[in-house]
Protein backbone atom coordinates (compact mmCIF):
# COMPACT_ATOMS: atom_id res chain seq x y z
CA UNK A 1 0.00 0.00 0.00
CA UNK A 2 1.33 3.46 -0.83
CA UNK A 3 2.32 5.96 1.83
CA UNK A 4 -0.31 8.11 3.44
CA UNK A 5 0.32 11.61 4.72
CA UNK A 6 0.46 15.25 3.80
CA UNK A 7 0.66 16.15 0.09
CA UNK A 8 -0.40 12.59 -0.82
CA UNK A 9 -4.20 12.57 -1.38
CA UNK A 10 -6.08 9.28 -1.23
CA UNK A 11 -7.42 7.59 -4.34
CA UNK A 12 -10.78 5.79 -4.29
CA UNK A 13 -9.01 2.42 -4.23
CA UNK A 14 -6.83 3.49 -1.32
CA UNK A 15 -9.92 4.78 0.48
CA UNK A 16 -11.61 1.38 0.11
CA UNK A 17 -8.50 -0.32 1.44
CA UNK A 18 -8.36 2.11 4.35
CA UNK A 19 -12.02 1.56 5.23
CA UNK A 20 -11.51 -2.21 5.18
CA UNK A 21 -8.45 -1.93 7.40
CA UNK A 22 -10.22 0.43 9.81
CA UNK A 23 -13.20 -1.91 10.13
CA UNK A 24 -10.96 -4.91 10.79
CA UNK A 25 -8.92 -2.93 13.29
CA UNK A 26 -12.05 -1.85 15.14
CA UNK A 27 -13.31 -5.42 15.37
CA UNK A 28 -9.93 -6.69 16.56
CA UNK A 29 -9.68 -3.84 19.06
CA UNK A 30 -13.12 -4.61 20.51
CA UNK A 31 -12.07 -8.24 20.95
CA UNK A 32 -8.85 -7.02 22.56
CA UNK A 33 -10.86 -5.37 25.34
CA UNK A 34 -11.68 -8.85 26.61
CA UNK A 35 -8.01 -9.84 26.57
CA UNK A 36 -7.11 -6.63 28.38
CA UNK A 37 -9.67 -7.17 31.14
CA UNK A 38 -8.51 -10.76 31.71
CA UNK A 39 -4.76 -10.09 31.62
CA UNK A 40 -4.76 -6.83 33.57
CA UNK A 41 -2.79 -5.09 30.81
CA UNK A 42 -3.97 -1.55 29.98
CA UNK A 43 -5.84 -1.65 26.70
CA UNK A 44 -3.73 1.15 25.25
CA UNK A 45 -0.81 -1.27 24.83
CA UNK A 46 -2.92 -3.61 22.72
CA UNK A 47 -4.21 -0.77 20.55
CA UNK A 48 -0.72 0.67 20.09
CA UNK A 49 0.42 -2.81 19.12
CA UNK A 50 -2.33 -3.02 16.50
CA UNK A 51 -1.24 0.31 15.04
CA UNK A 52 2.41 -0.76 14.94
CA UNK A 53 1.45 -4.11 13.38
CA UNK A 54 -0.37 -2.53 10.44
CA UNK A 55 2.03 0.40 10.08
CA UNK A 56 5.53 0.77 8.73
CA UNK A 57 7.60 -2.40 9.28
CA UNK A 58 4.29 -4.18 9.96
CA UNK A 59 1.89 -6.48 8.14
CA UNK A 60 0.22 -3.95 5.83
CA UNK A 61 3.22 -1.57 5.70
CA UNK A 62 0.98 1.51 5.95
CA UNK A 63 3.31 4.51 6.01
CA UNK A 64 1.79 7.41 7.91
CA UNK A 65 3.87 10.45 8.88
CA UNK A 66 1.42 13.34 9.32
CA UNK A 67 2.13 14.52 12.87
CA UNK A 68 -0.19 17.51 12.47
CA UNK A 69 -3.20 15.33 11.60
CA UNK A 70 -2.32 12.99 14.45
CA UNK A 71 -2.25 15.90 16.86
CA UNK A 72 -5.66 17.20 15.72
CA UNK A 73 -7.29 13.76 15.92
CA UNK A 74 -5.60 13.13 19.27
CA UNK A 75 -6.99 16.38 20.68
CA UNK A 76 -10.48 15.47 19.45
CA UNK A 77 -10.21 12.01 20.99
CA UNK A 78 -8.98 13.48 24.27
CA UNK A 79 -12.02 15.78 24.40
CA UNK A 80 -14.31 12.73 24.14
CA UNK A 81 -12.31 10.78 26.74
CA UNK A 82 -12.35 13.68 29.22
CA UNK A 83 -16.08 14.13 28.63
CA UNK A 84 -16.72 10.45 29.36
CA UNK A 85 -14.55 10.62 32.47
CA UNK A 86 -16.31 13.75 33.72
CA UNK A 87 -19.77 12.22 33.22
CA UNK A 88 -18.75 9.15 35.22
CA UNK A 89 -17.10 11.11 38.06
CA UNK A 90 -19.23 11.31 41.20
CA UNK A 91 -19.01 14.66 42.95
CA UNK A 92 -19.43 13.15 46.41
CA UNK A 93 -16.33 11.01 45.85
CA UNK A 94 -14.16 13.64 44.21
CA UNK A 95 -15.07 16.58 46.47
CA UNK A 96 -12.84 15.58 49.44
CA UNK A 97 -9.93 14.91 47.05
CA UNK A 98 -10.29 18.13 45.05
CA UNK A 99 -7.75 20.33 46.92
CA UNK A 100 -5.08 17.64 46.77
CA UNK A 101 -5.74 17.02 43.07
CA UNK A 102 -5.48 20.74 42.27
CA UNK A 103 -2.11 21.04 44.04
CA UNK A 104 -0.85 17.88 42.29
CA UNK A 105 -1.93 19.33 38.93
CA UNK A 106 -0.08 22.62 39.45
CA UNK A 107 2.72 22.52 42.02
CA UNK A 108 3.24 18.81 41.41
CA UNK A 109 3.60 19.34 37.66
CA UNK A 110 6.30 21.98 38.25
CA UNK A 111 8.25 19.59 40.53
CA UNK A 112 7.94 16.74 38.05
CA UNK A 113 9.00 18.86 35.05
CA UNK A 114 12.07 20.20 36.83
CA UNK A 115 13.36 16.85 38.11
CA UNK A 116 12.63 14.89 34.93
CA UNK A 117 14.20 17.57 32.72
CA UNK A 118 17.33 17.60 34.89
CA UNK A 119 17.59 13.82 34.59
CA UNK A 120 17.13 13.95 30.80
CA UNK A 121 19.81 16.64 30.50
CA UNK A 122 22.50 15.30 32.82
CA UNK A 123 21.98 11.54 32.45
CA UNK A 124 20.92 11.23 28.80
CA UNK A 125 22.71 14.28 27.39
CA UNK A 126 19.72 16.06 25.84
CA UNK A 127 19.84 19.81 25.32
CA UNK A 128 17.85 21.81 27.86
CA UNK A 129 14.98 22.65 25.50
CA UNK A 130 14.53 19.00 24.54
CA UNK A 131 14.87 17.95 28.19
CA UNK A 132 12.23 20.48 29.29
CA UNK A 133 9.86 19.31 26.55
CA UNK A 134 10.21 15.70 27.68
CA UNK A 135 9.82 16.71 31.33
CA UNK A 136 6.61 18.59 30.55
CA UNK A 137 5.20 15.93 28.21
CA UNK A 138 5.55 13.01 30.63
CA UNK A 139 4.30 15.01 33.62
CA UNK A 140 0.72 14.58 32.43
CA UNK A 141 -1.06 11.51 33.76
CA UNK A 142 -3.35 10.04 31.13
CA UNK A 143 -7.11 10.26 31.68
CA UNK A 144 -7.87 7.23 29.51
CA UNK A 145 -5.30 5.03 31.25
CA UNK A 146 -6.37 6.15 34.72
CA UNK A 147 -10.11 5.80 34.07
CA UNK A 148 -9.76 2.35 32.47
CA UNK A 149 -7.34 0.85 35.02
CA UNK A 150 -8.51 2.36 38.30
CA UNK A 151 -12.13 1.37 37.85
CA UNK A 152 -11.03 -2.28 37.78
CA UNK A 153 -8.93 -1.94 40.96
CA UNK A 154 -10.72 -1.62 44.32
CA UNK A 155 -8.95 1.35 45.91
CA UNK A 156 -9.95 3.71 48.74
CA UNK A 157 -12.29 6.41 47.47
CA UNK A 158 -9.85 9.20 48.42
CA UNK A 159 -7.05 7.67 46.32
CA UNK A 160 -9.35 7.07 43.36
CA UNK A 161 -10.76 10.60 43.64
CA UNK A 162 -7.30 12.21 43.69
CA UNK A 163 -6.07 10.19 40.70
CA UNK A 164 -9.17 10.78 38.58
CA UNK A 165 -9.31 14.50 39.33
CA UNK A 166 -5.56 14.89 38.75
CA UNK A 167 -5.78 13.17 35.36
CA UNK A 168 -8.63 15.50 34.39
CA UNK A 169 -6.92 18.67 35.61
CA UNK A 170 -3.23 18.34 34.81
CA UNK A 171 -3.57 18.25 31.01
CA UNK A 172 -4.21 22.00 30.99
CA UNK A 173 -0.96 23.30 32.56
CA UNK A 174 1.10 20.64 30.79
CA UNK A 175 -0.23 21.63 27.34
CA UNK A 176 0.68 25.26 28.06
CA UNK A 177 4.22 24.30 29.07
CA UNK A 178 4.77 22.01 26.08
CA UNK A 179 3.57 24.68 23.64
CA UNK A 180 5.81 27.29 25.32
CA UNK A 181 8.89 25.04 25.19
CA UNK A 182 8.13 23.96 21.60
CA UNK A 183 7.75 27.46 20.19
CA UNK A 184 10.83 28.59 18.25
CA UNK A 185 12.71 31.42 19.92
CA UNK A 186 13.46 32.17 23.57
CA UNK A 187 11.22 30.61 26.23
CA UNK A 188 9.18 32.99 28.42
CA UNK A 189 10.35 33.67 31.95
CA UNK A 190 8.96 31.35 34.63
CA UNK A 191 6.68 34.00 36.15
CA UNK A 192 5.16 34.71 32.73
CA UNK A 193 4.44 31.00 32.29
CA UNK A 194 2.86 30.84 35.75
CA UNK A 195 0.66 33.82 34.90
CA UNK A 196 -0.43 32.26 31.60
CA UNK A 197 -1.25 28.96 33.29
CA UNK A 198 -3.27 30.66 36.03
CA UNK A 199 -5.20 32.78 33.53
CA UNK A 200 -5.99 29.91 31.17
CA UNK A 201 -7.06 27.65 34.02
CA UNK A 202 -9.36 30.37 35.41
CA UNK A 203 -10.94 31.01 32.00
CA UNK A 204 -11.35 27.29 31.29
CA UNK A 205 -12.84 26.55 34.71
CA UNK A 206 -15.32 29.44 34.48
CA UNK A 207 -16.51 28.51 30.99
CA UNK A 208 -16.69 24.80 31.84
CA UNK A 209 -18.77 25.29 34.98
CA UNK A 210 -21.06 27.82 33.30
CA UNK A 211 -21.59 25.66 30.21
CA UNK A 212 -22.27 22.57 32.30
CA UNK A 213 -24.80 24.38 34.51
CA UNK A 214 -26.62 25.99 31.59
CA UNK A 215 -26.67 22.71 29.67
CA UNK A 216 -28.01 20.76 32.65
CA UNK A 217 -30.67 23.41 33.29
CA UNK A 218 -31.82 23.24 29.69
CA UNK A 219 -31.93 19.44 29.51
CA UNK A 220 -33.88 19.22 32.77
CA UNK A 221 -36.52 21.69 31.66
CA UNK A 222 -36.90 20.91 27.95
CA UNK A 223 -38.35 17.52 27.01
CA UNK A 224 -36.73 16.31 23.78
CA UNK A 225 -38.94 14.35 21.35
CA UNK A 226 -36.77 11.17 21.51
CA UNK A 227 -34.75 9.64 24.32
CA UNK A 228 -31.86 8.99 21.92
CA UNK A 229 -31.33 12.74 21.55
CA UNK A 230 -30.31 13.22 25.19
CA UNK A 231 -26.90 11.47 24.93
CA UNK A 232 -26.17 13.40 21.73
CA UNK A 233 -27.11 16.68 23.42
CA UNK A 234 -24.92 15.91 26.45
CA UNK A 235 -21.85 15.21 24.29
CA UNK A 236 -22.58 18.29 22.17
CA UNK A 237 -22.64 20.46 25.32
CA UNK A 238 -19.31 18.98 26.42
CA UNK A 239 -17.73 19.75 23.03
CA UNK A 240 -19.17 23.28 23.15
CA UNK A 241 -17.43 23.76 26.50
CA UNK A 242 -14.09 22.73 25.00
CA UNK A 243 -14.49 24.92 21.92
CA UNK A 244 -15.64 27.96 23.92
CA UNK A 245 -12.80 27.56 26.40
CA UNK A 246 -10.15 27.21 23.68
CA UNK A 247 -11.53 30.13 21.63
CA UNK A 248 -11.49 32.33 24.75
CA UNK A 249 -7.77 31.50 25.14
CA UNK A 250 -8.49 29.36 28.16
CA UNK A 251 -7.98 25.69 28.87
CA UNK A 252 -10.45 23.80 26.72
CA UNK A 253 -9.47 20.49 28.32
CA UNK A 254 -10.31 21.76 31.81
CA UNK A 255 -13.55 23.27 30.48
CA UNK A 256 -14.79 20.01 28.93
CA UNK A 257 -13.93 17.98 32.04
CA UNK A 258 -15.69 20.36 34.44
CA UNK A 259 -18.72 20.81 32.17
CA UNK A 260 -19.08 17.03 31.87
CA UNK A 261 -18.71 16.57 35.61
CA UNK A 262 -21.51 19.10 36.21
CA UNK A 263 -23.71 17.32 33.65
CA UNK A 264 -22.95 13.90 35.14
CA UNK A 265 -23.98 15.01 38.62
CA UNK A 266 -27.13 16.92 37.61
CA UNK A 267 -29.64 14.02 37.55
CA UNK A 268 -30.39 14.48 33.88
CA UNK A 269 -33.11 12.51 32.08
CA UNK A 270 -31.88 9.12 30.84
CA UNK A 271 -28.63 9.50 32.79
CA UNK A 272 -27.53 5.82 32.42
CA UNK A 273 -28.09 6.03 28.66
CA UNK A 274 -26.07 9.25 28.54
CA UNK A 275 -23.15 7.61 30.33
CA UNK A 276 -23.42 4.48 28.18
CA UNK A 277 -23.32 6.49 24.97
CA UNK A 278 -20.35 8.51 26.22
CA UNK A 279 -18.56 5.33 27.27
CA UNK A 280 -19.01 3.86 23.79
CA UNK A 281 -17.66 7.02 22.17
CA UNK A 282 -14.80 6.99 24.66
CA UNK A 283 -13.82 3.47 23.62
CA UNK A 284 -13.90 4.45 19.93
CA UNK A 285 -11.80 7.53 20.69
CA UNK A 286 -9.24 5.48 22.63
CA UNK A 287 -9.01 2.81 19.94
CA UNK A 288 -8.65 5.31 17.11
CA UNK A 289 -6.17 7.49 18.97
CA UNK A 290 -3.89 4.66 20.08
CA UNK A 291 -3.95 2.89 16.70
CA UNK A 292 -3.11 6.16 14.94
CA UNK A 293 -0.20 6.78 17.31
CA UNK A 294 1.03 3.25 16.60
CA UNK A 295 0.88 4.04 12.89
CA UNK A 296 2.87 7.25 13.33
CA UNK A 297 5.83 5.60 15.02
CA UNK A 298 8.63 3.93 13.04
CA UNK A 299 9.57 0.79 15.01
CA UNK A 300 13.14 0.36 13.77
CA UNK A 301 13.98 3.91 14.89
CA UNK A 302 13.00 3.15 18.50
CA UNK A 303 15.94 0.87 19.27
CA UNK A 304 18.50 3.67 19.48
CA UNK A 305 16.38 5.54 22.04
CA UNK A 306 15.33 2.53 24.15
CA UNK A 307 17.83 2.90 26.96
CA UNK A 308 17.61 6.71 27.16
CA UNK A 309 13.84 6.27 27.52
CA UNK A 310 14.34 3.70 30.28
CA UNK A 311 16.69 6.06 32.15
CA UNK A 312 14.31 9.03 31.86
CA UNK A 313 11.45 6.77 32.94
CA UNK A 314 13.39 5.66 36.02
CA UNK A 315 13.97 9.27 37.00
CA UNK A 316 10.29 10.05 36.45
CA UNK A 317 8.89 6.99 38.22
CA UNK A 318 11.33 6.55 41.09
CA UNK A 319 12.31 10.17 41.83
CA UNK A 320 10.14 12.84 40.20
CA UNK A 321 6.70 11.30 40.79
CA UNK A 322 7.31 10.36 44.47
CA UNK A 323 8.73 13.83 45.23
CA UNK A 324 5.83 15.42 43.33
CA UNK A 325 3.34 13.50 45.47
CA UNK A 326 5.24 14.13 48.74
CA UNK A 327 5.62 17.89 48.20
CA UNK A 328 2.07 18.40 46.91
CA UNK A 329 0.33 16.35 49.61
CA UNK A 330 2.41 17.57 52.54
CA UNK A 331 -0.34 19.96 53.79
CA UNK A 332 -3.03 17.24 53.62
CA UNK A 333 -1.53 14.66 56.01
CA UNK A 334 -2.26 11.71 53.75
CA UNK A 335 -0.85 8.40 55.10
CA UNK A 336 2.41 7.22 53.57
CA UNK A 337 0.78 4.06 52.20
CA UNK A 338 -1.61 6.13 50.10
CA UNK A 339 1.23 8.39 48.97
CA UNK A 340 3.20 5.34 47.77
CA UNK A 341 0.18 4.11 45.84
CA UNK A 342 -0.46 7.56 44.35
CA UNK A 343 3.17 7.69 43.25
CA UNK A 344 3.01 4.33 41.49
CA UNK A 345 -0.44 4.96 39.98
CA UNK A 346 0.61 8.05 38.01
CA UNK A 347 -0.12 6.24 34.76
CA UNK A 348 1.04 7.64 31.43
CA UNK A 349 -0.77 6.83 28.22
CA UNK A 350 -1.62 8.35 24.88
CA UNK A 351 -1.72 11.96 26.15
CA UNK A 352 2.08 12.26 26.52
CA UNK A 353 2.54 10.72 23.06
CA UNK A 354 0.03 13.18 21.58
CA UNK A 355 1.78 16.09 23.29
CA UNK A 356 5.09 14.83 21.89
CA UNK A 357 3.72 15.59 18.39
CA UNK A 358 3.69 19.32 19.21
CA UNK A 359 7.48 19.76 18.78
CA UNK A 360 7.23 17.58 15.65
CA UNK A 361 4.73 20.02 14.15
CA UNK A 362 6.83 23.07 15.10
CA UNK A 363 10.01 21.35 13.80
CA UNK A 364 12.03 21.85 16.97
CA UNK A 365 15.53 20.41 16.67
CA UNK A 366 15.65 16.84 18.00
CA UNK A 367 11.85 16.51 18.01
CA UNK A 368 12.02 13.05 16.40
CA UNK A 369 14.16 11.78 19.25
CA UNK A 370 11.87 13.39 21.82
CA UNK A 371 8.88 11.59 20.29
CA UNK A 372 10.68 8.23 20.24
CA UNK A 373 11.84 8.54 23.86
CA UNK A 374 8.33 9.44 25.03
CA UNK A 375 6.78 6.58 23.06
CA UNK A 376 9.15 3.96 24.47
CA UNK A 377 8.84 5.38 28.00
CA UNK A 378 5.04 5.24 27.93
CA UNK A 379 4.93 1.67 26.60
CA UNK A 380 7.57 0.26 28.97
CA UNK A 381 6.35 1.86 32.17
CA UNK A 382 2.66 1.33 31.46
CA UNK A 383 3.49 -2.33 30.92
CA UNK A 384 5.17 -2.36 34.34
CA UNK A 385 2.85 -0.12 36.39
CA UNK A 386 -0.61 -1.15 35.17
CA UNK A 387 -0.53 -4.89 35.99
CA UNK A 388 1.36 -4.39 39.27
CA UNK A 389 -1.03 -1.79 40.67
CA UNK A 390 -3.48 -4.32 42.23
CA UNK A 391 -0.53 -6.20 43.80
CA UNK A 392 0.87 -3.00 45.32
CA UNK A 393 -2.54 -2.00 46.68
CA UNK A 394 -2.85 -5.40 48.32
CA UNK A 395 0.70 -5.24 49.72
CA UNK A 396 -0.04 -1.81 51.23
CA UNK A 397 -3.36 -3.13 52.59
CA UNK A 398 -5.30 -0.51 50.68
CA UNK A 399 -8.43 -2.32 49.58
CA UNK A 400 -11.60 -0.73 48.37
CA UNK A 401 -14.48 0.09 50.63
CA UNK A 402 -17.38 -2.27 51.15
CA UNK A 403 -20.10 0.34 50.82
CA UNK A 404 -23.46 -0.73 49.47
CA UNK A 405 -23.77 -0.55 45.71
CA UNK A 406 -25.48 2.58 44.47
CA UNK A 407 -28.80 2.32 42.68
CA UNK A 408 -29.09 2.84 38.94
CA UNK A 409 -31.87 5.40 38.50
CA UNK A 410 -32.95 6.59 35.06
CA UNK A 411 -35.40 9.44 34.70
CA UNK A 412 -37.71 10.06 31.74
CA UNK A 413 -39.65 13.37 31.76
CA UNK A 414 -43.44 13.22 31.38
CA UNK A 415 -43.91 16.74 30.07
CA UNK A 416 -47.70 16.81 29.69
CA UNK A 417 -48.24 15.27 33.14
CA UNK A 418 -45.62 17.51 34.80
CA UNK A 419 -43.97 14.44 36.25
CA UNK A 420 -41.15 11.95 35.89
CA UNK A 421 -40.98 8.21 35.43
CA UNK A 422 -38.02 6.84 37.41
CA UNK A 423 -36.60 3.46 36.47
CA UNK A 424 -34.77 2.07 39.53
CA UNK A 425 -32.50 -0.95 39.23
CA UNK A 426 -31.59 -2.70 42.52
CA UNK A 427 -28.03 -4.06 42.12
CA UNK A 428 -26.21 -6.71 44.10
CA UNK A 429 -25.03 -5.32 47.42
CA UNK A 430 -27.86 -2.79 47.68
CA UNK A 431 -29.43 -2.58 51.14
CA UNK A 432 -32.83 -2.07 49.52
CA UNK A 433 -32.95 -5.87 49.31
CA UNK A 434 -35.51 -7.06 51.87
CA UNK A 435 -37.25 -3.69 52.24
CA UNK A 436 -41.02 -3.54 51.85
CA UNK A 437 -42.51 -1.03 49.45
CA UNK A 438 -44.25 0.77 52.32
CA UNK A 439 -40.90 1.08 54.14
CA UNK A 440 -39.51 3.19 51.30
CA UNK A 441 -41.62 6.05 52.70
CA UNK A 442 -41.54 8.07 49.50
CA UNK A 443 -42.82 11.67 49.70
CA UNK A 444 -46.42 12.44 48.83
CA UNK A 445 -46.67 12.69 45.06
CA UNK A 446 -44.40 9.70 44.40
CA UNK A 447 -45.37 6.03 44.23
CA UNK A 448 -44.01 2.67 43.10
CA UNK A 449 -46.31 1.70 40.25
CA UNK A 450 -44.68 -1.45 38.87
CA UNK A 451 -42.06 -4.05 39.82
CA UNK A 452 -40.25 -6.14 37.20
CA UNK A 453 -38.82 -9.38 38.64
CA UNK A 454 -37.37 -12.33 36.72
CA UNK A 455 -38.81 -11.00 33.47
CA UNK A 456 -42.33 -10.64 34.88
CA UNK A 457 -44.02 -7.42 35.94
CA UNK A 458 -46.66 -6.84 38.62
CA UNK A 459 -48.25 -4.00 40.56
CA UNK A 460 -46.80 -4.12 44.08
CA UNK A 461 -48.68 -4.01 47.36
CA UNK A 462 -47.44 -1.96 50.33
CA UNK A 463 -46.22 -5.25 51.83
CA UNK A 464 -44.29 -6.38 48.72
CA UNK A 465 -40.69 -7.19 49.64
CA UNK A 466 -38.11 -5.86 47.20
CA UNK A 467 -35.21 -8.05 46.08
CA UNK A 468 -31.86 -7.53 44.43
CA UNK A 469 -32.24 -7.63 40.67
CA UNK A 470 -35.69 -6.00 40.78
CA UNK A 471 -36.47 -3.04 38.58
CA UNK A 472 -38.97 -0.51 39.92
CA UNK A 473 -40.99 2.04 38.01
CA UNK A 474 -41.63 5.05 40.22
CA UNK A 475 -43.85 7.92 39.14
CA UNK A 476 -43.07 11.25 40.82
CA UNK A 477 -44.54 14.69 40.29
CA UNK A 478 -42.12 17.42 39.29
CA UNK A 479 -41.93 19.15 42.73
CA UNK A 480 -40.97 15.94 44.60
CA UNK A 481 -38.85 14.22 41.96
CA UNK A 482 -35.51 15.14 43.55
CA UNK A 483 -36.77 14.28 47.04
CA UNK A 484 -38.01 10.88 45.84
CA UNK A 485 -34.67 10.10 44.21
CA UNK A 486 -32.76 11.14 47.33
CA UNK A 487 -34.97 8.90 49.45
CA UNK A 488 -34.50 5.92 47.11
CA UNK A 489 -30.72 6.32 47.17
CA UNK A 490 -30.78 6.68 50.96
CA UNK A 491 -32.67 3.42 51.39
CA UNK A 492 -30.31 1.78 48.89
CA UNK A 493 -27.37 2.78 51.08
CA UNK A 494 -28.89 2.35 54.57
CA UNK A 495 -31.84 -0.02 54.15
CA UNK A 496 -35.00 0.38 56.14
CA UNK A 497 -32.95 2.02 58.94
CA UNK A 498 -31.71 4.80 56.67
CA UNK A 499 -32.99 7.57 58.95
CA UNK A 500 -31.36 6.06 62.03
CA UNK A 501 -28.03 5.72 60.17
CA UNK A 502 -28.05 9.35 59.12
CA UNK A 503 -28.66 8.64 55.45
CA UNK A 504 -32.35 9.38 55.29
CA UNK A 505 -32.11 12.76 53.61
CA UNK A 506 -34.92 15.29 53.52
CA UNK A 507 -37.18 13.04 51.54
CA UNK A 508 -37.92 10.76 54.40
CA UNK A 509 -38.53 13.62 56.79
CA UNK A 510 -40.94 15.34 54.44
CA UNK A 511 -42.86 12.17 53.80
CA UNK A 512 -46.54 12.48 54.58
CA UNK A 513 -47.68 9.09 53.46
CA UNK A 514 -46.66 5.71 52.15
CA UNK A 515 -46.42 4.57 48.60
CA UNK A 516 -48.09 1.45 47.44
Amino acid sequence: MKALGKDRPLTVHQLNELLLICSLVLLIAVAAVRISSRSGLPSLLLYLGIGIAIGQDGIFDVRFDDAGLTQVIGYAALVVILAEGGLATKWKEIKPALPAAVVLSTVGVAVSVGITAAGAHYLVGLEWRQALIIGAVVSSTDAAAVFSVLRKVPLPSRVTGVLEAESGFNDAPVVILVVAFSTPGPVDDWYVLVGKIALELAIGASIGLATGWLGAFGLRHVALPASGLYPIAVMAIAVVAYAAGAMAHGSGFLAVYLASMVLGNSKLPHAPANRGFAEGLGWIAQIGMFVLLGLLVTPHELLDDFWPAVVVGLVLTMVARPLEVFVSLLPFRIPWQEQVLLSWAGLRGAVPIILATIPLVTSIEGSDRVFNIVFVLVVVYTLVQGPTLPWLAKALRLGGTSDAADLGIESAPLERLRGHLLSVAIPRGSRMHGVEVAELRLPAGAAVTLVVRDGKSFVPLPSTVLRRGDELLVVATDPVRDAAERRLRAVGQGGKLADWLGTGGNAGRRSTGRSG
